[in-house]
């Protein structure tokens, strides 16, 4: 296949990237067939432009690494979650550490960059809604936005998550509760 070729699927994508004439291009049309989607799956949980940007580079940083070895055991797109939920993880780990900050004052930081955003009304559920997510503990919040935003099956979630099915319905219903009630408070 010359470089240019698009690849209609991810096999023939991952292929593709195994040859080194085409190397480049496949990984070129895998970040912008993916990029949006792991952007937002990112940006919900951090809430920051920048920040958000930071962390998808370094997503695609390691998949660039890591993607010669990928065993397609599990779907392309199911791999790529499961790194980008675990770099953002990684990520929010180390802002509370680096801050020396209790977890509490984590999240008002996390609010607090959600009101800061251009376009902010807390009086749109739009906004209410993502502040009641980002004061989800972590795990919730990401399970929350799997299911919610991403409408990822369980039995994907379970993937990217390494974690059962079970647990997941049950954190997704605990965060659903969450939500609902700061969403009907006054």
């Amino acid at each position: 296949m010359p470089p240019t070729a698009i690849y209609t699927d991810d096999r023939q994508l991952l292929a593709a990237f195994k040859e080194e004439k085409t190397q480049e291009a496949a990984f070129t049309q895998l970040v912008r067939k993916y990029q949006e989607r792991i952007y937002w799956h990112i940006r919900r949980m951090v809430a920051d432009h920048e920040d958000t940007n930071d962390i998808l580079q370094n997503v695609f940083i390691k998949v660039w690494k890591n993607l010669g070895e990928f065993r397609a055991e599990a779907n392309l797109y199911t791999w790529l979650y499961r790194i980008a939920t675990n770099e953002t993880l990684t990520w929010i780990d180390q802002q509370k550490r680096r801050a020396s900050a209790s977890l509490s004052d984590h999240e008002s930081a996390l609010e607090n960059k959600l009101v800061a955003q251009k376009g902010y009304d807390a009086r749109k559920i739009e906004w209410k809604l993502q502040q009641a997510i980002q004061l989800l503990p972590e795990k919730q919040r990401v399970v929350f936005n799997l299911r919610y935003y991403d409408e990822m099956p369980y039995e994907e979630m379970a993937e990217v998550l390494d974690t059962s099915v079970g647990a997941l319905k049950a954190s997704y219903h605990h965060a659903v509760k969450k939500v609902e009630a700061y969403l009907t408070q006054d």
